[in-house]
């Protein structure tokens, strides 16, 4: 990283002038260069600012006449969000900056949620919002690499807790910049999700195993935004190889708990083209927040409270078929070499007998139903084994050997490349 990173700024100058102003300060005296993007509609503030808010109207494909004229500040904001994401990922794409900063209050934090969604995962994004970590922020809004901080007594003009959240916000965004370090690692990557290391524990088998065969394997922890992280990565084709064995989340979008990644969960690697193996791993239970309310539907089945954040529930039989026909409709998308790992013995480590989501008649439903859901174009692999035995590590080892001889998965990094490389 550059000695003295580029930051974005993107914020209404005609609202908030002085404390951009302020911003912008605070920035060049942590070692940055602060750009400003002038995303406002109502008039002009009291700088001129590097990009004009006419600039991001006329990338949504409008004048800003037009935006003011568009029939209410909802209308009007999405038009500018629409210019402002255009303008930051393309030139973002050309190195015209380093990492973003946006601010602003329900208005602006709806528009910074755009741009940074649409930065790729890696570039610094700070968000300083008078609503951070407010539940009017949907799970599948929430970029999975943002910082964000409360922009406490922000709303209307410059004031000592305003200046303390500006500079620290500041301070992140520069920091985070200088702190990014290049990353030459010539090994192909395989992508992998979990549910934490007890409930599911095949990485501990798989990650040497594949080291050995000269990958990185990169885990990702199933508990919403991990697995948003895991499809962004998959979509744009960072990994050679998938094998995402805890589909948690899937369950969670469809029994409508917020521990989520949203609609796309599964979709990304298969849309794609990236070989993937799958297993129906954790896909017996439901999460909540262990301090709210559990889902009505599952009150008083089996339950494991995690710790005092993250509790699961057992679902029932009807949700097992349910999820089967979502992986199997997820999975006959897929446009690259597609395996299904299908554990007979248990599909997380709570599931065992005498363990508290011990079901075998919910197991047995998966067991029967999955089959039924696959398309021709996903081979399936049943194993008499428990998804934590080294029997399932092995099997996804065999399989993923087999596409490495048959070039659908690019072969890794021997030992002598990488001291070379070094």
């Amino acid at each position: 990283m550059k000695n003295q990173p580029n930051i974005l700024v993107i914020g209404t100058v005609d609202t908030k002038s002085d404390e951009i102003d302020y911003l912008r300060q605070c920035i060049e005296q942590c070692g940055g260069r602060a750009i400003v993007m002038d995303v406002g509609v109502l008039g002009r503030g009291s700088f001129v600012p590097d990009i004009l808010n006419a600039e991001v109207a006329q990338a949504a494909g409008v004048t800003l006449q037009q935006v003011m004229a568009s029939g209410d500040e909802n209308t009007s904001m999405t038009l500018m969000a629409r210019g402002a994401t255009l303008l930051a990922t393309q030139w973002h794409a050309q190195r015209g900056f380093d990492g973003l900063l946006a601010l602003g209050g329900t208005m602006g934090t709806d528009l910074a949620l755009d741009v940074a969604n649409a930065l790729p995962l890696g570039c610094p994004k700070v968000v300083l919002s008078t609503i951070a970590y407010s539940h009017l922020i949907p799970p599948d809004r929430i970029p999975p690499d943002l910082i964000m901080r409360l922009w406490a007594g922000g709303l209307y003009g410059l004031n000592r807790l305003c200046k303390l959240a500006l500079s620290q916000a500041a301070g992140a965004v520069v920091g985070a910049c200088l702190a990014t370090q290049a990353l030459d690692d010539p090994r192909p990557v395989v992508g992998m999700t979990s549910l934490g290391t007890s409930a599911l524990s095949y990485m501990k088998l798989l990650k040497p195993a594949l080291e050995a065969r000269g990958y990185e394997l990169a885990v990702f922890h199933t508990t919403g935004m991990g697995g948003r992280a895991f499809e962004d990565l998959a979509t744009k084709g960072f990994f050679v190889a998938v094998m995402d064995f805890s589909l948690q989340e899937l369950v969670n979008h469809l029994a409508g708990s917020c521990v989520t990644s949203g609609e796309e969960r599964l979709r990304g690697a298969g849309r794609a083209g990236v070989p993937q193996i799958v297993a129906p791993g954790a896909t017996d239970m439901v999460d909540y927040p262990t301090w709210a309310r559990p889902p009505a539907r599952y009150v008083g089945r089996a339950e494991h409270a995690h710790n005092r954040l993250i509790a699961s529930l057992c679902i029932d039989v009807e949700m097992r078929r349910e999820v089967a026909c979502a992986i199997g409709e997820r999975l006959a998308q897929a446009t690259g070499p597609t395996c299904l790992l299908l554990p007979k013995q248990g599909i997380e480590g709570w599931d065992r007998p005498g363990e508290p989501l011990h079901d075998p008649e919910g197991l047995a439903a998966l067991v029967d139903e999955l089959p039924r859901r696959l398309s021709p174009n996903t081979q399936l692999v049943t194993l008499d084994a428990h998804i934590n035995d080294a029997a399932f590590a092995e099997a996804a080892l065999a399989i993923f050997d087999a596409w490495v001889r048959e070039g659908m998965i690019p072969p890794g990094v021997c030992a002598r490349e990488l001291a070379g490389a070094a």
